[in-house]
């Protein structure tokens, strides 16, 4: 079964990625962000199932460095857990490490769900008219690094198969003269290409495959509608959080969490709609 949010118009897409990155940096309040990660994982692993929780896991130690290291490198905080190597060791900075973590993981999975959902033909539908050489740009970047990443394995694969295992620096050398020289005889391919195509003697039409439906213009307009609302709780100081020197966190607010939670989980409730509706449809065979 396909992804729901998928589905729907790519300026949906962006427009909702957009919000919620922006609030995931902007918002610090722990409750808050445990909303964020929720949302955040329950998508992540439908997208990826099984081998999300294996990028997750790999994650993690990442993760807990940035929290262990946090108060060796901001000195700030009242109380004082212990000195490693006459450095204050303070509780605030280890909860204000535990915060930027947890910020690090919303955003990583985010990025990594909008990677999947807005590709290459969505994001030329979207800006293809308003900066045409810039989007175009940008997707061939964005199909170059995954391009580069499976040519790498193939050509590490064809020399193992050879008996040359990649060992030593110059074996990693030369692959990455083999990469470097396939692309640069890539792109000379593509420019003649997109010369004999004529690109860039005229002015440049586009094809809209996408079009905004009674569905789209619904789940947009509930996307400004929450995003205005915790904009709102925001202003009013309910996200509030300082954690260094002391910390103050201000009184949670359960609507603005409400709202918040019920942002982030909007793929993934979409999603879940779409699984009922099918075993419903499935079980009236």
């Amino acid at each position: 079964m396909r992804d729901a949010f998928s589905g729907y118009h790519p300026a949906v897409n962006f427009i909702f990625f957009l919000s919620v990155l922006g609030f995931g940096v902007v918002i610090l309040h722990p409750a808050f962000l445990v909303a964020g990660i929720v949302g955040a994982l329950s998508y992540f692993l439908l997208l990826h199932g099984g081998k999300g929780l294996k990028r997750i896991a790999m994650m993690l130690p990442l993760f807990l460095a940035v929290i262990l290291l946090n108060p060796l490198v901001n000195r700030d905080g009242a109380t004082i857990l212990f000195q490693v190597f006459g450095i204050p060791y303070t509780l605030e900075a280890l909860v204000y490490g535990a915060v930027l973590s947890g910020m690090f993981l919303t955003m990583i999975l985010w990025f990594s769900c909008y990677s999947n959902l807005m590709t290459g033909d969505k994001f030329t539908s979207l800006f293809g008219n308003l900066i045409p050489s810039l989007s175009l740009l940008l997707v061939m970047i964005f199909r170059m690094v995954p391009s580069l990443i499976r040519k790498g394995k193939q050509i590490t694969g064809a020399r193992q198969s050879i008996g040359k295992e990649m060992s030593g620096t110059d074996e990693a050398m030369t692959v990455l003269g083999c990469l470097i020289t396939w692309a640069l005889e890539g792109s000379i391919v593509t420019a003649d290409s997109m010369r004999s195509r004529g690109y860039g003697t005229s002015k440049r039409t586009s094809f809209m495959i996408y079009r905004m439906a009674k569905r789209d213009w619904g789940l947009l307009s509930a996307i400004f509608v929450l995003s205005a609302a915790l904009i709102a709780v925001i202003s009013a100081g309910h996200t509030t959080a300082t954690f260094t020197p002391e910390w103050y966190l201000a009184p949670i607010s359960p609507i603005g969490l409400l709202l918040y939670g019920f942002l982030s989980l909007i793929p993934t409730l979409l999603h879940l709609q779409e699984a009922l509706v099918w075993h419903i449809s499935r079980s009236r065979i």
